[in-house]
């Protein structure tokens, strides 16, 4: 049977990756400017800033890890689903 091109590996974790791209980009964006991060969760109200701000970053970038690698990838999923779902609700004050 011949493997379609749409089932590749690499296709797949090409996919992957961009549904990831916007937590990585966040994750590494806050980690080179650590006081924009800080300073964003002070916006927010999110307190103590800084400690949140380094586990947003650790939690951005650990679980599109997770993902990426396939190791875990469920845990990786459920972690920026529910970070996604909490972040609405505290970035967007209905």
């Amino acid at each position: 049977m011949k493997m379609r091109w749409t089932t590749t590996p690499a296709l797949r974790w090409i996919a992957l990756l961009l549904l990831c791209a916007a937590y990585l980009q966040g994750g590494f964006n806050k980690a080179a400017d650590f006081a924009s991060a800080i300073a964003e969760m002070n916006h927010f109200g999110v307190s103590p800033a800084a400690p949140m701000a380094a586990a947003v970053i650790v939690l951005e970038l650990g679980a599109s890890a997770l993902i990426l690698t396939g190791f875990y990838r469920w845990l990786g999923a459920a972690a920026l689903g529910a970070f996604t779902l909490f972040a609405t609700f505290v970035a967007l004050r209905f």
